[in-house]
């Protein structure tokens, strides 16, 4: 579904648009570009969130680290 809105471009946006459109309006153009913009900050929070959850997992080595040496010490004993 389609809805007919009014926004407001900078001048540069607005011939970036006419420039880059090719046989397409103007409209599917902007459409294509602000979808291109919502994946890629998309892409930004799910790299900020593995950069969180992976800096989580970074600081929970140590005791990785101590269940393997425990680990280890028991093979030995047997």
């Amino acid at each position: 579904m389609r809805l007919a809105k009014s926004f407001t471009l900078e001048a540069d946006i607005n011939e970036y648009v006419d420039r880059t459109k090719g046989d397409r309006s103007a409209s599917e153009r902007v459409n294509e570009l602000l979808k291109r913009a919502m994946q890629a900050e998309q892409y930004d929070r799910l790299e900020a969130e593995a950069a969180i959850f992976f800096g989580k997992a970074a600081a929970d080595r140590s005791e990785s680290k101590a269940l393997q040496d425990a680990a280890v010490r028991s093979f030995d004993r047997d």
